[in-house]
């Protein structure tokens, strides 16, 4: 595969990208707004056989329809809410403060480049209780994940926690469970480490008394006020992904041939990226990426318009319209780079600042990396 990563002689254009449609007159809309007019554009429109715009992952586990179950857990006001209104409602963080405490399941339906849900448990519901169908909460889970407030006492969620594992071991075993010890913002970062080492080795200790070794647990230290919720999230959507290995060999060979630092594949709306290269995340990379994404579709919400192809008297001759990209070169001297991949993805590239005078060569390699892509998700284009 890595002599699809070479520059020709004469290099041909990237691949046109599809492009969603916006109107450059519209008002202003809030980004829930936004995202349910794209929903409904999205059912109203009439759809191809084989939509290529949504990349879809596969048969998932748990997931007896393909759409993942993603489940908020944990004792009251542990944050869940503000998760889920901050990460999939773009509400701003200090708004949260208004929110009201969760009385019954409030369930979301999230449509980006893969469809999944998001159910936000209260606190105070005993779902364990023998009344409730246990096959109609965890049946279709992809992940379970379990809030823990780290300013306020844990041990009561602890040992709710425990309880659930324990539970779910029996009929569920191959559930990922993700704890998100969360509002860390206002600790040192000392005393959060400290906190993460107790939660960790009491759920640990506890388990092993009941002979559960192997449960599969990650542990993230979470904020809604900086971009640590956010890459808790994007670790948890690559566990729902088959084709993650694939795509981060992808990455690796577009890092590798055009002297890339870092490459992510971001899902626009939310944020989350889906896959990065294999080589470390640090969080400064990752906020700096995001931020761009926002500084992207501020500007599109202002000055974007309708593109459609160009029309000529010879169909052989009609053009596409060029996918869209964008760059900046920061203070830093690194360059910053972003190609959407669909209506849904963007790929977003960290390097250095002499890497833009090769545009030519990454551009072409970028349009291969969308080529390859799609036959990851779309078998019946390959070859």
């Amino acid at each position: 595969m890595s002599s699809l990563w070479a520059q020709p002689a004469s290099a041909p254009p990237p691949p046109p990208f599809n492009q969603q449609s916006e109107q450059a007159d519209r008002s202003r809309q809030s980004p829930a707004g936004l995202t349910l007019e794209r929903y409904l554009q999205d059912q109203t429109q009439p759809q191809p056989l084989v939509d290529h715009s949504r990349f879809h992952t596969g048969r998932l586990p748990n997931a007896k329809d393909g759409k993942p179950r993603l489940l908020l857990m944990g004792q009251r006001r542990s944050g869940k809410t503000s998760i889920s209104s901050v990460v999939f409602h773009k509400m701003p963080a200090s708004e949260t403060l208004f929110l009201e405490s969760t009385s019954r399941i409030q369930k979301d339906n999230m449509h980006s480049f893969m469809d999944f849900q998001v159910w936000d448990f209260p606190g105070q519901l005993d779902f364990l209780d023998p009344t409730f169908d246990l096959d109609t909460i965890f049946g279709e889970i992809g992940a379970l994940i379990w809030v823990i407030d780290s300013q306020d006492d844990y041990l009561d969620a602890l040992a709710r926690l425990t309880t659930t594992i324990i539970n779910l071991q029996q009929s569920y075993p191959a559930i990922n469970i993700e704890v998100f010890i969360h509002k860390v913002d206002g600790l040192s970062d000392d005393y959060k480490f400290d906190i993460q080492r107790d939660i960790v080795q009491r759920i640990q200790d506890e388990l092993a008394d009941h002979g559960l070794d192997n449960v599969p647990l990650s542990f993230h230290l979470t904020s809604i006020y900086d971009h640590s919720i956010f890459e808790a999230f994007s670790k948890t959507i690559q566990k729902l992904i088959p084709q993650l290995p694939t795509i981060e060999g992808l990455l690796n060979l577009l890092c590798s041939s055009c002297h890339i630092e870092k490459a992510f594949l971001f899902d626009v709306m939310s944020k989350i990226y889906i896959a990065t290269d294999t080589s470390p995340v640090d969080l400064p990379s990752y906020e700096v990426c995001s931020d761009f994404i926002d500084v992207i579709v501020d500007i599109s919400d202002i000055y974007g318009w309708d593109r459609p192809k160009e029309v000529t008297d010879d169909p052989e001759r009609e053009k596409p319209m060029p996918f869209a990209e964008a760059s900046i070169l920061c203070y830093n001297s690194r360059f910053v780079a972003l190609w959407e991949i669909n209506k849904y993805l963007a790929l977003i590239c960290l390097m250095k600042g002499e890497c833009k005078d090769k545009k030519g060569l990454i551009d072409y390699n970028v349009g291969i990396f969308q080529n390859q892509l799609a036959k990851v998700f779309y078998p019946e284009l390959r070859d």
